[in-house]
C-alpha cells in the first residue's frame, strides 16, 4: 500500500449506488485500500484482512508478552476505526474520531513498542499517511532561550506529519516552579496542532500514571484533546522470564535448563532493586549474559560445536552482582 491517501466521494443518506458514480476524490487520511474495499461493500473482516490489519493485531499477540488489557484496548480502537469507515460509506454521521492518546506505565512496559504498532494500524486504515513514529522528549521540544522553543516544537511536528508523535515523559514539559521555563510555549503549540492538524498526525503522550494525571490537571486543554488513555501493567516474573526466552530465541541463543531456573531467580531479585525497567532490564541482563558466555568460550583452545555457541549456562548468570558477583 502506498502512502498516498484517497477518499470515497460523499453521497446523501439513502442515495443508491450507480455504475456512473464519480471516482473517489483525494482526501488526506484515507488509504486507497480502505476506499476500495468499502466501495465494494466489503465486510469489516474483509477490510481487516485486505489492509493487513489482521497481521498487525496478530503481531501484537505473538510478539508482546502479557499486556492483555492493552491489546484489548488497541483492538477496540481498531474496530472503531473500521466501523467508522463503513458508517461514512453509508452516509451516516462519521466525523474523524479523536485519536490522540496517553500511555501510562512504568519504564520498559512496552509503551513505545505499542505506539509503533498503533502508528502502523492508523496507516493501514488510512488515518495517517505514512505510519512512522517520531519519538521525542522535553529537550527535543523546549528551547533554552526566548524564540528557541517554537521552531524546535514545529520541527518535531513537521517530522511527525503523516504519522505519530510520541512524547515520552510528557509531564516534564510543564514546570510551573520555574517562571522562566519555556515548556508552556511548547504545550500551546502542541495543543494548536492537535486540534487544527489532527488529519496530519496523532500525538501519544507517555509517562508514569500519577505524573501524567498531575500534568492533565494542570493542562485541561491537553486533557480535553486526549481521548484514549491506556494503562500498561507491570510484567509478572513469569512474563519477564518469557520475554527473556523470546529475546534469546530471536538471537539464536537459549538457556540451559539450569540457567533458566537461575534466570527466574535473577528476575525475582532484580525486580527488588532500584531502577528496574521491566523489558529494558531484561534486555540488558540478556546482553550481559551473552558477554559472559563469550568470555567463557573465548578461553577455549578447541573447536566449539553449535550447541555450545547457542547455550547460555547458569554460570553466565551467576556472575551477576544480583547474586553477589562482580558484574551487573
Amino acid at each position: 500500500m502506498t502512502g498516498q491517501a484517497f477518499s470515497v466521494a460523499p453521497r446523501a443518506p439513502g442515495e443508491p449506488r450507480t455504475a456512473s458514480r464519480p471516482p473517489a476524490a483525494k482526501e488526506p487520511g484515507i488509504a486507497p485500500a480502505v476506499a476500495e474495499f468499502v466501495e465494494a461493500g466489503a465486510s469489516p473482516q474483509a477490510i481487516v484482512r485486505r489492509t493487513g490489519l489482521d497481521a498487525v493485531l496478530d503481531g501484537l499477540d505473538g510478539d508482546l508478552v502479557g499486556l492483555t488489557p492493552v491489546k484489548t484496548r488497541i483492538r477496540e480502537i481498531a474496530a472503531l476505526l473500521v466501523v467508522d469507515r463503513l458508517r461514512r460509506e453509508h452516509g451516516l454521521a462519521s466525523e474523524r474520531p479523536s485519536l490522540h492518546m496517553c500511555f501510562t506505565g512504568n519504564p520498559g512496559t512496552g509503551k513505545t513498542t505499542v505506539a509503533r504498532r498503533m502508528a502502523e494500524i492508523l496507516h493501514r486504515l488510512g488515518y495517517v499517511e505514512r505510519g512512522h513514529l517520531v519519538s521525542v522528549t522535553r529537550e527535543d521540544l523546549v528551547g533554552q532561550y526566548v524564540g528557541h522553543t517554537a521552531p524546535k516544537t514545529r520541527e518535531a511536528l513537521k517530522k511527525a506529519y503523516g504519522g505519530v508523535l510520541f512524547i515520552d515523559e510528557a509531564y516534564y514539559l510543564h514546570r510551573p516552579e520555574n517562571e522562566r521555563d519555556y515548556g508552556q510555549e511548547a504545550i500551546e503549540i502542541l495543543l494548536q496542532a492537535m486540534e487544527s492538524e489532527r488529519d496530519k498526525l496523532v500525538v501519544i503522550l507517555a509517562g508514569y500514571k500519577d505524573r501524567m494525571d498531575e500534568f492533565f490537571n494542570s493542562n485541561p486543554g491537553m486533557q480535553s484533546r486526549v481521548t484514549h488513555h491506556i494503562e500498561f501493567p507491570d510484567f509478572t516474573v513469569d512474563e519477564l522470564v518469557q520475554i527473556g526466552d523470546l529475546m534469546l530465541e530471536r538471537q539464536e541463543y537459549a538457556f540451559s535448563q539450569e540457567a533458566r531456573e537461575v534466570f527466574h531467580d535473577y528476575v525475582e531479585r532484580r525486580r527488588q532493586r532500584p531502577r528496574f525497567a521491566h523489558g529494558r532490564s531484561i534486555r540488558n541482563a540478556i546482553d550481559r549474559a551473552r558477554l559472559r558466555q563469550a568470555s567463557r568460550l573465548f578461553e577455549s583452545d578447541r573447536a566449539l560445536d553449535r550447541e555450545e555457541l547457542i547455550t547460555i549456562e547458569a554460570e553466565d548468570l551467576l556472575k551477576s552482582s544480583v547474586f553477589g558477583g562482580s558484574t551487573n
